[in-house]
């Protein structure tokens, strides 16, 4: 309960969630997840996003403690809707009965159809501002970061960027709430996943927001998930530029899909073969054990990406049809790709690999392995050609990027 000022007259509201187990009802948190909302209490108050329903009644005290009993909160400011944000906005406008709410005409429309909220509202669009009398806020229109109503509020005086769930991450805040208080490294996988989960599949319209905001003076950034930024700006900025152009580093992930352990034995060859020609990073996952989230984390991370699976009814391993299906919703771009599997009596699986080859666009750096039964002779050779095809496209790629 204790007061987080972020300047004199802004705070942080946040609360920590370690009780759900799926975000959105999809993806673990395993570190569990906070949902930050932030007050500005100067000569006029603003509310900027709330938190999750179920956190109301926290939120609602640690608000009034910092605001007192007897004042209002003029403005509530609605940069997402998505409900783990604005969870509690019946609640602000039953306690706050006058408060104004800021949204733009996408913000309205989904409000009313949430909440039944059609009244006292303020309408705002790009570049739009509002006075609070000891300071101003500005309105970026940042659509389909990720939801189609996102915007950004930017405070002109302080020059904090409350950014929604853009340049956010996965896990609970355990006393601090700065990127200086924390060790970055526990967050540092969970911002990806974050990314490439979340925000990832609209990389397009992050690369048109991160111009956008090129000019603008930021001293902190508040999004609604995770640390607030005041120490690493330009390195949480610089990640969301490379993983929107898709940029990787050189390793490998291979995952597959197996049932008696034939596929799987496959893979530790490739495995074997990739650092024996001098591929260091290599990540091996079983899809059936791993929950999608982590892999496509993995896959936003590095260049190369091999795929296996078993025959299954003559079709692919079911673990490894909700992954690519996956992977084709992400809309993950620019990467190397190789395909493997093994069948006992009809095949499927490498025919619906070879599919997904055709259909993501990736760059195929060889033909598709596919052995019957266990490991011979002519699998064996066949997975170490593959191996040995994808290293020596990854060494071109980073000869490439050398400098003459």
């Amino acid at each position: 309960m204790q007061k987080v000022n972020i300047s004199e007259h802004v705070y942080w509201v946040g609360v920590n969630d370690r009780r759900t187990t799926l975000f959105e009802n999809m993806w673990p948190l395993c570190k569990g997840v906070c949902y930050n909302s932030y007050i500005i209490n100067d000569e006029k108050v603003a509310l900027v996003d709330t938190v999750e329903v179920s956190a109301t009644d926290e939120y609602l005290e640690k608000l009034e403690s910092i605001i007192g009993p007897e004042r209002q909160v003029d403005y509530l400011i609605i940069n997402h809707m998505e409900p783990d944000h604005s969870g509690a906005v019946k609640f602000i406008r039953q306690k706050y009965p006058d408060c104004k709410i800021v949204g733009n005409k996408k913000t309205f429309e989904m409000l009313e159809k949430f909440y039944g909220i059609n009244t006292n509202l303020h309408e705002v669009k790009d570049m739009d501002e509002i006075d609070l009398g000891g300071r101003k806020l500005r309105f970026y229109m940042t659509p389909m970061l990720h939801w189609p109503e996102t915007m950004m509020t930017y405070d002109l005086k302080d020059k904090v960027l409350f950014s929604g769930d853009a340049f956010g991450s996965f896990g609970t805040l355990d006393g601090g709430v700065f990127d200086d208080e924390l060790n970055l490294d526990f967050y540092e996988d969970e911002i990806r996943r974050y990314y490439s989960n979340i925000v990832g599949k609209f990389a397009k319209f992050v690369q048109k927001a991160l111009k956008k905001l090129a000019d603008v003076d930021i001293n902190y950034i508040c999004a609604t998930h995770g640390p607030i930024w005041r120490s690493h700006i330009d390195k949480i900025l610089s990640d969301y530029d490379r993983w929107s152009r898709y940029q990787t580093e050189e390793g490998v992930v291979i995952v597959y899909g197996t049932m008696y352990g034939n596929t799987e034995q496959m893979a530790d060859v490739i495995a074997r073969e990739l650092v024996v020609h001098g591929i260091k990073n290599v990540r091996i996952y079983d899809c059936a054990k791993t929950h999608a989230s982590y892999i496509i984390s993995e896959i936003y991370k590095y260049k190369g990406v091999i795929l296996g699976s078993c025959a299954y009814n003559n079709d692919m391993f079911p673990s490894m049809d909700a992954l690519i299906r996956k992977i084709e919703n992400s809309e993950i771009k620019e990467h190397l790709l190789g395909v493997f599997g093994s069948f006992a009596w009809g095949g499927g699986g490498v025919k619906r690999l070879n599919e997904f080859a055709k259909n993501i666009d990736w760059e195929v750096v060889s033909d598709s392995v596919e052995q019957k039964g266990g490991m011979h002779d002519i699998s064996f050779d066949r997975c170490i050609s593959l191996a040995q095809n994808m290293a020596h496209r990854l060494k071109q790629l980073r000869e490439e990027e050398v400098p003459a």
